[in-house]
């Protein structure tokens, strides 16, 4: 589990979070959604120390993340996988590589157990035999896939991943909710998934934050998006005429 508790996060004058508390679930897949520019990325990188607080806490199973020095940061990071939009693999290696780079650096593990948890995570993915390509030679679905097979080389209890989908046809992306949605439930692994695609949150969307003007501005599931009240959910929700058709049935 992970929660946070009024976290607020200014950029000089911009007050991008404004007092934003959530608890995300273990074994659920967990969404952020809002517009571009309301806060979600902002969000994810004060969870994982790449942007500090002005105020509020961070806890993972009730470890304060947010008064942890660095070496005590860096243990806990351990334990959390990171996709990041567009999946930011290092061009000039290889897809093995890309994997085993976070085992090299904290799992402390020799080289065939670290190849061995590689092709493990490969496997998991469905790309197996692609350890030598270089992410050049990859399509969009496969680096994304690629870089969730790194995100979980850790074994982590953890999975934040900020717009998965960016850049994808729809009938990938509805792969790539799949693969973490699968994972989520198989590894019970606390999930949070920044999103503005309704096809992913209509999907997998155990539990939902709406984050407006910085703000949680409204919570549920995807059931209850159908039937909500809340206007500028609905304005959000409801922008594409497949989506407003699919309000007219409930």
């Amino acid at each position: 589990m992970i929660s946070v508790e009024n976290i607020n996060k200014h950029f000089g004058e911009n007050h991008v979070l404004k007092d934003v508390s959530f608890v995300f679930e273990p074994g659920k897949t967990n969404l952020i959604i809002g517009e571009s520019g309301s806060g979600k990325t902002t969000l994810l990188k004060v969870m994982i120390g790449l942007h500090e607080a002005n105020g509020g806490v961070v806890n993972y199973n009730e470890r304060n993340f947010t008064e942890m020095n660095f070496k005590a940061r860096k243990e806990l990071r351990k334990e959390i996988g990171m996709l990041f939009q567009g999946g930011a693999l290092f061009d000039y290696m290889s897809v093995q590589e890309n994997i085993i780079f976070p085992l090299n650096m904290f799992a402390e593990k020799s080289e065939e157990e670290n190849l061995e948890r590689v092709n493990f995570c490969l496997n998991r993915v469905n790309l197996e035999n692609t350890n030598h390509l270089l992410p050049s030679e990859l399509s969009g679905g496969m680096k994304k896939r690629v870089a969730i097979a790194r995100a979980i080389a850790l074994n982590p209890k953890y999975l934040l991943c900020d717009e998965p989908n960016s850049g994808l046809d729809p009938k990938t992306a509805i792969l790539i909710d799949n693969l973490i949605q699968e994972i989520t439930e198989e590894y019970n692994i606390t999930t949070i998934v920044n999103s503005h695609d309704m096809n992913s949150v209509m999907e997998i969307g155990d539990k939902i934050a709406f984050i407006h003007q910085g703000k949680i501005w409204w919570t549920g599931n995807k059931d209850d998006l159908m039937t909500s009240e809340n206007q500028e959910l609905n304005d959000f929700v409801f922008a594409s005429k497949l989506f407003k058709r699919l309000r007219q049935k409930f």
